[in-house]
């Protein structure tokens, strides 16, 4: 009488085809994850240089009060951008952020800041005004270009 089951053989052959498949979705799934990082860097990114943008705007159309002339419109901080900035005319404030975002590679709310006097490269902010800025993130994407230069 023959007994059913898997031979000694069957078994390893099988393990190691896993093994040989799981080998190759573990670097995928890692991609995955700094890929997700990236594109949550490259949307926090966009939306407060939106705001800034936008903060701009509204100060060149004389909707919101002027900061001081030396800042040529820019806000003095990215606080600003959440608490509001008072609207000419009347008491409500105009808010251009609800809060500011995370960095995804340094979990905090921590960005280098550029005034308009900065060089376009300086990894120093100037003060004054808010005119860009810059992930401190360590390290390069998957572009090959460094997190502090997007």
């Amino acid at each position: 009488m023959r007994t059913r089951g898997f031979t000694l053989l069957e078994m390893l052959t099988t393990v190691t085809v896993l093994l040989i498949l799981a080998s190759a979705v573990v670097p995928m799934a890692k991609n995955g994850v700094r890929r997700q990082k990236e594109l949550e860097l490259r949307r926090s990114l966009r939306e407060v240089r939106l705001a800034i943008d936008s903060y701009k705007t509204q100060v060149d159309q004389q909707k919101i009060k002027a900061p001081p002339l030396e800042n040529n419109g820019y806000p003095e901080s990215l606080e600003i951008l959440v608490e509001g900035a008072p609207m000419m005319g009347k008491t409500l404030k105009m808010r251009f952020l609800r809060r500011i975002p995370v960095d995804p590679f340094l979990g905090k709310a921590e960005w280098g800041l550029r005034s308009i006097a900065d060089e376009p490269d300086s990894t120093s902010w100037g003060g004054g005004n808010v005119f860009d800025l810059y992930s401190m993130a360590p390290g390069t994407g998957m572009n090959g270009i460094p997190y502090r230069e997007w």
